[in-house]
């Protein structure tokens, strides 16, 4: 598939910011569901002031510390684990985004900030990973100044299920999916800690029909159309899945 076709196959009128960044530089760096959509989704609910500290926990290829920087004027710490910090600054310079992306190379368990550091945390795609351990929140929050927020997007069920899978999924259906959980249960999760206030707890509108498009795009460029992720999107309709979004901000 050529840049250009590409570009149209990956058009989003739901995220015009998106639209002005090259769909090829966003799927070459593919770990899962657009980040860069993902970041937009989030900040229809989560506000980005120039000069903030952001804290971009699980970031992949950075893609979506890229954006952060340049639509909202941020300073952010892009940190991964399984991505090597001198490929992420490559990306980021390659984007002219150096000077306010600093890659860093970090498991979520032991990151190397000062209590209070940042003005804001976002994860796209990557909190399920540590995040659902009950005693979590309480490690992450403390690098968040009070009244600061976090703001997760990630794979989710609309609601929790006393059995999974589904039967119309049971044959797409991967073990690890057992983290992917409802906006309802992230709520609560979150919550009963009494460390934050959930303000917005919810499904991304229209999320999984974005999710099947990245698929079916990053399918159809890598040459593999129709892989397993897509038909199971495909056979769910959005009656079980999308993606799951949590806005909270730090209590004093």
């Amino acid at each position: 598939m050529d840049d250009g076709e590409l570009q149209e196959m990956l058009r989003n009128e739901r995220y015009p910011r998106a639209a002005g960044y090259s769909a090829r530089w966003m799927v070459d760096a593919s770990m899962g569901p657009n980040p860069v959509w993902q970041v937009e989704a989030l900040a229809g609910v989560m506000a980005f002031e120039p000069g903030m500290r952001v804290l971009d926990m699980g970031c992949g290829n950075a893609c979506s510390s890229v954006f952060l920087a340049r639509e909202f004027g941020v300073e952010v710490w892009a940190t991964e684990l399984w991505v090597e910090p001198t490929e992420v600054l490559r990306r980021v310079v390659e984007a002219g985004a150096e000077e306010r992306v600093h890659p860093v190379h970090s498991d979520a368990r032991s990151l190397p900030y000062a209590e209070g550091f940042f003005d804001a945390i976002v994860s796209l795609g990557a909190y399920h990973y540590f995040g659902t351990d009950d005693l979590y929140l309480g490690y992450f929050s403390r690098f968040l100044k009070p009244g600061g927020r976090i703001g997760i997007v990630q794979p989710g069920p609309v609601e929790e299920y006393e059995v999974l899978p589904p039967p119309h999924l049971a044959e797409y259906w991967k073990w690890d999916f057992c983290a992917w959980h409802s906006a309802a249960w992230w709520r609560r999760h979150w919550e009963k800690t009494g460390l934050v206030t959930v303000e917005v707890a919810d499904q991304v509108p229209y999320g999984w029909q974005d999710w099947l498009q990245w698929n079916e795009a990053c399918d159809l460029d890598g040459g593999r159309p129709g892989r397993e992720e897509a038909r199971m999107l495909h056979a769910d309709g959005g009656q079980t899945l999308g993606l799951t979004r949590v806005v909270a901000h730090r209590n004093d």
